[in-house]
Parts: C-alpha cells; structure tokens; sequence
C-alpha cells in the first residue's frame, strides 16, 4: 500500500485545484463561526476548561487535513462524546481538584483512543461500526439527548448540582429551582430560543454566532451579574505528554474502548452521507487512521477524543468547501485568535455554552425516527427503547456496553429462530412458494417441502430438527429440504443431521435436500455425512427432486 493512502494529504495537495481556494477560504471563515462556540461549549460538556475545546479543534483539524481520506469531513469536539468523556474523568476527580488533572486524563483518553483506532485501521478492522445497530444506535443516542439536555439545564439557570445520572440530574434541577438566576434564564433561553428559531426559519444564517454575540454584547452593556468563561490563555496549544497512574490508566483504557466504537460508527454514517453528495468512496479504515491521527495529535496538545460532527461538515458543505483547506482555514483562524486577542470571548456567559449545547442535544435526538421504528418492527422499536433505558438508568458508558449487547443478541435471535417455511406449488406462479402466503397452493403428497432461511449452525440446529420432526408426524416418505437459503453447516448441525437422518429411515423417511450451494455440499462431504445420507439424495433443483420423488413412488 502507497504512501498517499495512508496520508491521503500528501494526493490531496498535488490535486488541489487554485479555484477551489476562494470557496474552501470562505467555507472555513464561515465554519470558524461554529467551531469557536461549540468548541468551548463541548469542553464543558465533558467538564473541562473552555480553552481545551479551541485546542482540540486546532488539532483534530490539521491532523485529519493530513490524515484524513475525506474531502469534507469535519472533526472536532462531539456532543455525543462530550457526556462519555465526563462520564469518566469528572469522577477520577476529586471534588474542587486541579481542572489540570481533569484535562491531563482526557488527554490520555485521546491518546488511547486514537492509539486504538489506529490498531483498527492497522488492523483493518473497520467492520466493528457494525456492532451497533441502527435500532440500538437509535436508543442509544436518543438517551444521550435526554441526558446531556437535563444535565445542562441547570447551568442554563445559573446554578449547578451534583448529580450522577440521568435521574440525580433531574432531582437536582428541580429541587434547585430556588437558587435559578434571572439573568442567567434571560441570556441562556433566549440564547437557545435564537439558536432554534434561526435555525428553523432562517437555516443559511449562523443561527449560534448570532446567538453568541447577541449574549456577549448583553453581558457587556447591561453589566448582568452571569457567570463567564473569562479570559483565555494566549498562544497556541502547549505540547504536553499527560501523565496518569497505573490505575487510572485501566479505568482509562475501558472507557477509550467505547469511545472507539461509538467515533467509528458515527464517522462511518456521517462519511457514508457526504460520499454519495460528492462521489466519494466511503474507506473505513483510511478514515478509523484518519481519526485516530487526529486523536493522537489533540491528545498531545491538551485536548480530548474528537469524533465526526455532521453538522459541522454540513455548515462546510453547504458553505462550499471542496476540500481539507476548509478545515485548515478553520484551524489557522482559531490559532490567531488565541495568539492576538485571546480576549475576545472573554464576557461569553456560562449560560449561552449550555444553551449550545441544549440545541445540540434537541439535534441529537431523532424522536420521528424512533415513531417510524414503532410502526415498522416493533421487535426493533423495543431494541432501542431497551437502548433508551441502558443509557438512562445505567449511565452513559454502560449504555453502550448495553447498546452493542443488544445489538449482538438481536443478531444471535435471528440466527437462533430464522424464518421456517413448508412450500406448495401455486396454480398461477411458477415455482414452490411459502404455504403462509400461498394458502391455496398444492402440496404433493407423500412430501413435504421445507425451507430453512439461515445457516445451519449451532444455535439453531435444535429449532432445524425439531421442525423436521413435526413434520415427519404428518407421514411423508420424503422431507425435502429447499437448501438454498442455507450458506453454511458447522460440525454441531452435522452431527444433528446424522442422527436425525438416522432417526428419519428408521421410520421409512428419506431425507432429502436440494439446491444446495457447492461450498455448503463440500462441507458435507468433507464431515461425511454421505456416509450417512443417501448421496443421491442431493438434487440441483427443486423440480428434480420433486420428479424424482414421483419416479420413485410410481
């Protein structure tokens, strides 16, 4: 493999076009305007200084503009990370410590996430994104927008509790009520109220650079009594190798894990959704190294794990971006922010960051999709709702180990208890067809047609003879079995069919089975089960064995 696919920077700058600049430059100027606020209102989220937020996105970007196989992707701090990064590191902190500490671990969280994205991509591992189904994934993150906007509601009133869960959050809003400060209401509600209603009615307008400067220029004239994030350190972003203990390494480590798979899922969607907007190929492992790059070099600057953000790609893509220059445009305005007047935020009131990061939870949340899993398969629908309630009662990080259980086992039910189905011949369609939607079709008789719709494998093997058994209680000197939908026999459904071969001609019953595909026949053969069933018992078509069967009956 080439250089340039692991550094896809490297193509991307010998094809870059000079007509692309002025879009990618204006592109990046208007996506400053988002990264800033929601940079500094992430960080918080994971409960972390403002600043480490600016650092992360300076980073993230310059990394992936390098690293990175997509065109316009952005990276940067995450809602959806931002409560599991909190979920960790806030309790590894003791109460009133050192913020150093805190960023000190979400730095090593970073590391190690990108350390194992970097493994994956290695590895080419990018298949586990598919450890989360989309109904899980649906619940899961549903219960991350019910959690992150209750969490962030009481900064919205000026006042903070201790809560740990969703639930000790509410308690604490409500009983906190009394402390709520009206200015603080007045600057965050009408901040969020902006934000959603521009959103809404005006979407090409910067809806939260409108919302932000409008909070600031009150703060500022009015002289409201808010809190606010201050004054920000000036320069670029210190290199800085993060140190934690042994133990907290571990408790690290766990959590990164989870973080992996959840950055790899939501990257892989949202690349999937731009490819097809610009004729892209979706190349999962380029872009599990491309993020794990981008990991690793915010990790060393101070910052914390980053994931895709679909709606900051969206502002981008919609700006005109045409390539990583967006990105780095965007990179390069926030540094000379910090370097000439880190002051210019210092009056952002507390408040206005929780009213960004609500509207971000209220984006998060898909509740039509959740009405239309209902309506579709209720099986699914109670997938996520169990989804849902992992990441409320639980916590954050468990939910997630609930979400991929979940996900896993929804798999082992369908390969447990896969679709069965006795076939007949239809008078006006050609073929053998499922008895349930054919109820008029004829069957023959002295055999009866059966059609199995998975692999053949230790965990159904049981259901698979027990079917064959209740039917050879209506009698039939054959039981054929329509083979094709059956890609694979392990040993364990090989021993089964030899004993239930054994059982079947002891009863006068041949087992017989068509269409079979040839890798599945060489595994029969190779565990010799030909030894056992009559090899001429295996027919090409359905129709060959039916003829076959009426040959030999006549």
């Amino acid at each position: 493999m080439g250089v340039t696919e692991w550094v896809p920077g490297i193509g991307a700058a010998r094809g870059y076009r000079a007509p692309w600049f002025p879009k990618d430059l204006m592109a990046g100027i208007v996506l400053t305007t988002l990264l800033v606020p929601q940079g500094m209102a992430y960080a918080e989220l994971a409960g972390l200084p403002p600043i480490t937020g600016l650092y992360t996105s300076i980073l993230c970007l310059l990394a992936y503009a390098v690293f990175g196989p997509s065109r316009v992707l952005v990276l940067g701090p995450d809602s959806a990370l931002g409560p599991m990064i909190a979920a960790v590191v806030v309790p590894m902190v003791v109460s009133g410590g050192d913020p150093a500490q805190a960023v000190a671990m979400a730095s090593v969280l970073a590391l190690l996430v990108g350390l194992f994205m970097t493994v994956a991509a290695v590895a080419k591992l990018g298949f586990v994104a598919d450890l989360l189904s989309h109904p899980t994934q649906l619940g899961y993150v549903n219960g991350l927008a019910v959690t992150i906007f209750f969490g962030q509601l009481p900064k919205l009133f000026g006042f903070s509790v201790e809560g740990d869960g969703l639930f000790a959050d509410i308690s604490g809003f409500v009983t906190g009520l009394g402390e709520t400060v009206p200015a603080a209401v007045a600057i965050g509600g009408g901040g969020l109220l902006v934000i959603l209603l521009l959103q809404r009615l005006l979407p090409k307008v910067p809806a939260i650079l409108v919302a932000v400067v409008g909070a600031i220029g009150a703060v500022t004239v009015l002289d409201l009594d808010v809190d606010v994030v201050g004054p920000l350190p000036r320069g670029f972003p210190p290199f800085t190798i993060p140190t934690v203990s042994w133990d907290e390494l571990g408790i690290l480590a766990a959590a990164a894990v989870g973080i992996t798979l959840v950055s790899v899922t939501d990257t892989i969607s949202t690349a999937t959704t731009f490819a097809a907007r610009t004729g892209q190929e979706v190349r999962g492992n380029q872009e599990m190294a491309g993020i794990g790059a981008a990991n690793l070099a915010a990790g060393l600057f101070q910052g914390f794990p980053v994931s895709t953000s679909g709606s900051r790609t969206a502002v981008a893509f919609a700006a005109g971006a045409k390539s990583q220059v967006t990105g780095l445009v965007g990179a390069v305005a926030i540094t000379l922010m910090l370097v000439l007047v880190p002051g210019l935020l210092k009056d952002m009131p507390q408040p206005m960051l929780a009213a960004v990061v609500i509207a971000a939870s209220i984006g998060l949340a898909d509740i039509k999709g959740m009405v239309r899993l209902y309506r579709q398969r209720r099986i699914e629908f109670a997938l996520a709702v169990a989804a849902f309630v992992g990441v409320a009662v639980v916590g954050v990080l468990p939910g997630i180990a609930v979400a991929v259980g979940l996900s896993v086992l929804n798999v082992f039910r369908r390969a447990w208890w896969p679709y069965r189905a006795v076939l007949g011949k239809p008078a006006d369609v050609d073929g053998y067809h499922d008895l349930r939607q054919y109820p008029d079709a004829a069957e023959i008789p002295a055999l009866a047609i059966f059609r199995f719709d998975a692999p053949l494998i230790f965990a159904n093997a049981r259901t698979f003879r027990e079917e064959i058994r209740h039917l050879a209680i209506t009698g039939p000197r054959w039981i054929l079995v329509a083979a094709e939908p059956i890609t694979d026999v392990d040993t364990t459904a090989a021993d089964m069919l030899e004993e239930l071969d054994q059982e079947l001609n002891a009863k006068g019953i041949s087992l017989v089975f068509a269409e079979m595909k040839n890798p599945v026949k060489r595994k029969i053969d190779r565990y010799g089960l030909t030894g056992t069933i009559d090899p001429a018992h295996f027919y090409p078509t359905l129709d060959d064995a039916v003829a076959a069967f009426r040959r030999s009956n006549a």
